[in-house]
Parts: structure tokens; C-alpha cells; sequence
């Protein structure tokens, strides 16, 4: 159950996390400009450890609370992973994913810092998933809640790791419409099965 609950974690964390939004792109431009990339990938990985604890712990606190909320967040997460995994394949079918490293001008650390936390605690939808959903999915797993969240806080540093400083790499291969393809894809895959879980476990 330990290993099961990590590994759900894990992909959790991974599927919900490669959607590249407004934050992942800023990491990645601070990667390509070899700019503060240590202290912007750790201020990422330890804002997504302290949401995530939040959305798995308390989560538990509202079950016991309140019982209806567990299968509501089951079904409702569900829901939204069903409807996440959609528009990730609709993208991997129309193609024509992109991304667009923006040059600016050097920044200071803390201005860095700044727009980093600025991306990462404004962006709603940073609730919507490290919070309600894993939250949500960690529900199939009362006994192992802990081995859940170190697996989708592994995920988080693990991809932040890769993107700011594999941002040289990866940057010529995301030129391509193929790789995005492929990633939205596995995305839509990957939240496909854990809403099948979720609905199996409700």
C-alpha cells in the first residue's frame, strides 16, 4: 500500500505538473538564461511541498468532519481529472503547442524570487490542483497519506529540477508540434487513469 500510494502520488503530481502554464515557463526561461536557477527551482519545489501538505492532510480533517465530503471529493475530482485529461488530448490531437521562453532583461534575486512567488500563489488554478485534486486523490489512501505526498513532492522537484536545468535540452525539442503532441498525450493518459481509479475506489 506504502509503494502504491507513492508511485499514485508520483504520476499524480507528474501528469498534473507538465501542463506548462505561466510559472513552468518562467522557470524554464530562468533556465535558458542560466539565471538564479537553484534558488527558483527551490522556491517552486518547497511551495508545492507546503500545498500539497495542505491538500492531503487537510483533506483527512474534512472527511472525519464532515463524511459526505469524502466521496464528494472523490467524484468531483473525478470530474475534473476526466474533464484535464480531455482538453489534453484535444491538444494532442489539434497540435500546435508552443512555447514561448520570453527574454527580458537580467533580474535581480529578489526580483526573481519575487515574480516567482507572484506565479506560483496568485495562479488559482495552482489550488485548484495541488490542493483540491491531490487532495481529492489521496483519499484512496487513509493509512498512507504520507507516502502520497512524498511521492508527488518528489514529482514536483524532480520536474522543476529537469526544467531549470535541462532547459537548454529541452528547449529545441518542445520546438517541435511532435513533442507536445506526445506530451499532451501522455498527460490526458495518465489523468484518464487515476479518474478510473477514483471512480473504482468511491
Amino acid at each position: 500500500m506504502q509503494t502504491h500510494a507513492l508511485l499514485t502520488g508520483f504520476f499524480t503530481g507528474l501528469g498534473l505538473i507538465v501542463a506548462i502554464g505561466a510559472q513552468n515557463a518562467f522557470v524554464l526561461r530562468q533556465g535558458l538564461r542560466r539565471a538564479h536557477v537553484p534558488a527558483v527551482v527551490l522556491t517552486c519545489a518547497l511551495s508545492d511541498a507546503l500545498l500539497i501538505c495542505v491538500g492531503v492532510f487537510a483533506s483527512a480533517r474534512i472527511a472525519q468532519a464532515v463524511p459526505p465530503a469524502l466521496p464528494l471529493m472523490r467524484w468531483g475530482g473525478a470530474a475534473f481529472l476526466l474533464l484535464y485529461g480531455a482538453r489534453a488530448a484535444r491538444s494532442a490531437w489539434r497540435g500546435g503547442g508552443h512555447l514561448e521562453a520570453a527574454r527580458s532583461e537580467g533580474q535581480s534575486l529578489h526580483a526573481a524570487l519575487l515574480t516567482c512567488l507572484a506565479l506560483t500563489w496568485l495562479n488559482p488554478h495552482v489550488y485548484l490542483d495541488t490542493v483540491v485534486l491531490l487532495g481529492a486523490v489521496s483519499t484512496k489512501f487513509p493509512q498512507a497519506r504520507p507516502a502520497f505526498a512524498a511521492g508527488a513532492m518528489t514529482a514536483s522537484l524532480a520536474f522543476f529540477l529537469a526544467l531549470g536545468y535541462g532547459a537548454r535540452l529541452l528547449a529545441p525539442v518542445f520546438a517541435r508540434d511532435t513533442a507536445w503532441r506526445l506530451l499532451d498525450a501522455g498527460v490526458a493518459l495518465v489523468m484518464w487513469t487515476i479518474a478510473l481509479g477514483l471512480v473504482r475506489g468511491s
